[in-house]
């Protein structure tokens, strides 16, 4: 029997998204949660567990992905939807991208990373709950999107990384689940 993700059922911090809400609490709910499993996936790892990499050469980590995501929220709202000019946080100047690639953790490069992470979400909650579903913006490489779009986008990629994350947690310590 696998070791649950949460010390039982009732300890689970993440909310589920409204099940008749409007479209806008809808994908933003589910954005949130996904968000939220992130956050439960790393929960209570010290700075060695987040910087371990599970199938070497990969460079995939747990905290690469909250760095990784952290410029996907940045790319997507900041630079995209509200045009501001803000380069990425983990980028090389040679343009390579280096959220994986980070010097050896320390607990400090831990919380400000997870802080950089919750400064975006933040910057992009109060972008996304304000622009209509059905504004377009022009995106390089990916044409014009809508901001219903870009939700979902957003969902796709903490979906996807969180079954890499589901991987990574239980290799560090075979923690699984949801």
């Amino acid at each position: 029997m696998s070791t649950p993700m949460f010390a039982s059922a009732g300890q689970d911090p993440r909310v589920n998204p409204p099940a008749c809400g409007s479209e806008r609490d809808t994908l933003l709910g589910f954005l949130a949660y996904q968000r939220q499993t992130l956050e439960a996936k790393c929960a209570g790892l010290d700075h060695v567990a987040m910087s371990s990499r599970a199938v070497p050469p990969s460079t995939l980590s747990l905290l690469g992905l909250v760095r990784h995501l952290t410029d996907v929220e940045r790319f997507w709202v900041r630079s995209n939807l509200l045009g501001q000019p803000d380069p990425p946080l983990y980028w090389h100047e040679d343009g390579r991208d280096t959220d994986f690639e980070h010097p050896e953790a320390t607990e400090a490069l831990v919380r400000r990373s997870w802080k950089a992470w919750r400064k975006e979400t933040a910057f992009s909650d109060a972008a996304l709950i304000q622009e209509p579903l059905e504004l377009r913006v022009g995106v390089a490489l990916h044409g014009e999107v809508s901001v219903r779009w870009i939700i979902t986008h957003l969902v796709e990629e903490y979906s996807r990384h969180n079954g890499h994350a589901d991987l990574l947690r239980e290799s560090i310590d075979g923690v699984v689940g949801e």
